[in-house]
């Protein structure tokens, strides 16, 4: 025995509100485009919130480590 085919109906929820709901779930999988980074102008580090491609990033916190350690000088 066949079963009935079922007619072709509108969706009931509209195609572009999916969309948006499904963006919204996942933030991190949009597309975004990537900056650049201040100091040399590579791609910027996802985690960095100063504009800094992950080599500048890394510099300047070594380079914040180091001068943490200096001791001061009177």
């Amino acid at each position: 025995m066949k079963k009935k085919r079922t007619p072709a109906t509108e969706p009931v929820i509209p195609s572009e509100l999916l969309a948006k709901a499904k963006n919204s779930v996942h933030p991190d999988k949009l597309p975004v485009k990537p900056s650049k980074c201040v100091v040399c102008g590579a791609e910027c580090a996802p985690t960095s919130a100063e504009q800094l491609c992950w080599v500048c990033r890394r510099l300047k916190i070594s380079a914040w480590h180091e001068s943490e350690q200096m001791p001061a000088q009177e």
